[in-house]
């Protein structure tokens, strides 16, 4: 179907009787909280009930958003991330508690023999920063960037703190899959053949030569003033301060969003930032894991691990050292902490990214979620067109709920 909001802006798609009003704060997230082009898509126990798209995947030429457009997702690539290790982790290539070193013996230099792949993932590692500098040559060179890696000393004692790893998790992550497939792939190249082709995604971890560039969104960024009153008051004294933690952890390449959707870092690997796709291909994935992972062979432990309640590391409580405000994360994804909800349980799992996109996994309502736009918001959770969207979908679920 194809409808208009009240200043014409184009919105399509569908959604399943009883979601009528998902639709609606759709629209309004055009007509009142001044989203360019975005897309949702859910599925409820396997079925998708929402996939909508509208606005304009480029504010300058007013070019639609289509059914097929796809946008940088920035951060939500981390739970994608989590769900590629988590497939790997459930074929047996790896175990979860087992030290990072047993498969990648350089990892083990700098203090980090003791480092599992668990704290890795939990971001408790101590390896936000990678003080050698990265350019697209060396992100493209998987060997030198391991040893880049592995030479990285802790920030912290691991295991003690949690500290956001904006870029460097993912690297990570990629390079305990090569050393543990049997066929040496990446993390971007595990995921397209082992969840993205089975399950018919459109996301890519490295974009191929032969996606057309005019179907990839423009993004928009909102001014620095803006982004630093969106961040807790910690973070954006870190971010004014040069030798902090805080911005320390960003390699000045990455300082701008807007880098890192260009042409030259698309087919790069960045498993932490740089994922592309479109709404109905995360919601569909998250979807698979809410629902049992049949489709994947995950097993039931696997499943376990993912849905148990984070545990805060020992020190510090939930306080993240990077971001200076609460935060909660486990196995490579973020998950519901005091303050803080999404689902309908602690048994949820998922990775937002900033701007506001946002993809999880409710197991306990069997629900696969994702909103995705091109117009970068100031906050870090909780986008105002993000949960808007989220809370009347929730609202609609408890009606229906109710009525049966």
């Amino acid at each position: 179907m194809t409808m208009h909001t009240e200043t014409r802006v184009p919105i399509h798609g569908m959604v399943a009787p009883g979601f009528e009003a998902v639709q609606a704060e759709f629209a309004r997230n055009f007509t009142e909280r001044g989203e360019l082009g975005a897309a949702c898509a859910i599925y409820r126990q396997g079925q998708k009930v929402v996939d909508l798209w509208g606005g304009y995947r480029d504010a300058q030429t007013q070019a639609p958003w289509e059914e097929d457009t796809m946008v940088i997702v920035y951060s939500s690539t981390k739970g994608i991330a989590g769900l590629t290790m988590a497939v790997a982790q459930s074929r047996g290539l790896f175990d979860y508690d087992a030290p990072v070193a047993t498969y990648w013996p350089e990892f083990a230099q700098a203090d980090k023999v003791r480092i599992t792949i668990r704290q890795l993932l939990a971001h408790e590692a101590g390896l936000c920063v990678i003080d050698k500098p990265l350019t697209v040559k060396t992100l493209a060179d998987h060997d030198a960037l391991a040893a880049i890696l592995a030479s990285q000393k802790p920030a912290w004692e691991p295991g003690t703190h949690h500290g956001y790893h904006p870029f460097s998790l993912g690297w990570y992550e990629s390079e305990i899959i090569r050393r543990t497939d049997p066929q040496h792939r990446t993390l971007g190249q595990f995921f397209h053949d082992e969840l993205a082709k089975p399950l018919g995604l459109e996301f890519y971890i490295g974009v191929p030569e032969s996606v057309p560039a005019e179907r990839i969104a423009t993004v928009t960024e909102p001014s620095i003033i803006r982004k630093l009153l969106g961040m807790p008051f910690g973070m954006m004294l870190g971010a004014l301060v040069p030798w902090s933690l805080t911005l320390r952890t960003a390699n000045p390449r990455f300082r701008s969003n807007l880098v890192l959707n260009t042409p030259a870092y698309w087919s790069v690997e960045m498993p932490s930032a740089g994922g592309i796709g479109d709404a109905r291909s995360i919601a569909k994935a998250y979807s698979v894991f809410a629902t049992g992972g049949h489709e994947l062979g995950i097993t039931p432990q696997t499943l376990a691990r993912l849905r148990a309640r984070a545990v805060p590391p020992t020190l510090g409580g939930w306080r993240d050292v990077i971001l200076h405000t609460d935060m909660a994360y486990a196995l490579g994804f973020l998950k519901p902490f005091p303050g803080y909800h999404f689902g309908i349980s602690d048994a949820a799992y998922g990775g937002p990214g900033s701007g506001g996109s946002f993809g999880f996994a409710d197991p306990d309502a069997q629900v696969g979620y994702s909103y995705v736009m091109n117009k970068q918001g100031a906050g870090m959770l909780d986008d105002p067109r993000e949960k808007a969207v989220r809370d009347a979908f929730y609202q609609c679920l408890q009606t229906r709920e109710k009525s049966r």
